[in-house]
């Protein structure tokens, strides 16, 4: 398993970055039915957009309901370059947490409402530190620093939150956030397992957790965040503006039927799906290590949303957002696998 990225990863990250800014200040333009641009980040958390796209999923129901569909991928970190991304018009689909779902959905309400489409399931994610002292959040001191991708946007970052108002009250919410630093996932991983670095914490999602586990022996769990929310619910999941949904009602119903398609893939080819995903990534991730994380019985693929909207009333509650959700439907959009959601 390869910690470190080499200098080819470096230079690839290097000029997606470039490419992702140089889309972020691209002018708002008119998108025809047919055209598809999606917003990813690292982990397996994004399995069912890695095999649509090995698969050729949407395009394989876009031509069932009449339409070219040409699918372009952009890989980014942190929900806030996710939803500037969307907001500016350089992606349609944008994945992220649910955390930078809900910030999105009160900033855009009422104007662009923007709003989820889907889950991409249900995944256990980890606080991981590897200093012995920290046992519990209440350990972690000033001078340790936990990793996450955006301070106070992202679902790690939200969850962390909310754990904190738990134990310290709705006024100190936040009290963690001033030790916490944005890092993509892969280079707060390589920090985690070398140790000797100020990022002692690292909250995550899988793979990278699981590796942090078992390349540095002081590496322990902190934290759960189906401890946090009470049990399953959906970590990461896609969302779109009205405005693409309803002037491109082939091209998002081909979406959503691919993903569909992909769930039921996964559930019945485990190790197909490893496959693929090794393949998409281009990565070194232990292929056991992989298989154990999709047969984790906690690990579910389905996109109807599950557990989210506690997390949003909390974030109601403390002032994250200003309006407040009465349901999961008024931040996910009223499609049929929806009405089940939670």
């Amino acid at each position: 398993m390869t910690l470190f990225p080499s200098f080819k990863e470096r230079l690839r990250r290097l000029l997606t970055a470039t490419l992702a800014l140089s889309l972020l200040g691209a002018p708002l333009m008119a998108r025809a039915e047919g055209q598809l641009r999606i917003a990813e980040q690292f982990g397996i958390v994004y399995l069912l957009l890695n095999v649509a796209q090995d698969q050729q999923l949407i395009e394989k129901h876009g031509k069932a309901a009449g339409v070219d569909i040409k699918v372009e991928w952009l890989k980014l970190s942190g929900g806030s370059a996710i939803n500037d991304a969307l907001l500016s018009g350089s992606v349609d689909i944008a994945g992220a947490g649910v955390g930078p779902l809900l910030t999105i959905w009160d900033r855009t309400y009422g104007r662009q409402n923007v709003r989820g489409a889907a889950s991409l399931g249900n995944f256990p994610y980890y606080l991981v530190s590897n200093n012995p002292k920290v046992k519990t959040i209440a350990d972690f001191s000033d001078k340790d620093r936990i990793a996450l991708p955006a301070v106070g946007v992202s679902v790690q970052s939200r969850v962390l939150q909310l754990a904190s108002a738990k134990l310290w009250g709705d006024a100190q919410y936040n009290r963690l956030d001033k030790i916490s630093i944005a890092v993509p996932h892969p280079d707060a991983t390589a920090a985690i397992i070398s140790g000797g670095t100020e990022i002692t914490g690292h909250f995550g999602n899988p793979p990278f957790q699981e590796q942090e586990l078992a390349g540095n022996p002081n590496a322990h769990i902190v934290l759960k965040s189906y401890d946090v929310l009470g049990g399953p619910s959906s970590a990461t999941v896609l969302y779109a503006t009205e405005k693409f949904r309803k002037d491109n009602p082939k091209t998002y119903r081909a979406f959503l039927d691919a993903l569909e398609e992909t769930a039921s893939f996964i559930r019945a080819n485990p190790d197909k799906a490893a496959d693929i995903y090794l393949k998409v990534n281009k990565g070194n991730t232990d292929r056991k290590l992989l298989l154990q994380i999709i047969k984790n019985p906690e690990v579910q693929f389905k996109i109807a949303p599950q557990n989210t909207y506690g997390l949003a009333e909390f974030m109601h509650r403390v002032g994250a957002i200003k309006n407040k959700p009465a349901s999961v439907k008024d931040y996910f959009f009223d499609d049929p696998h929806v009405q089940g959601g939670s």
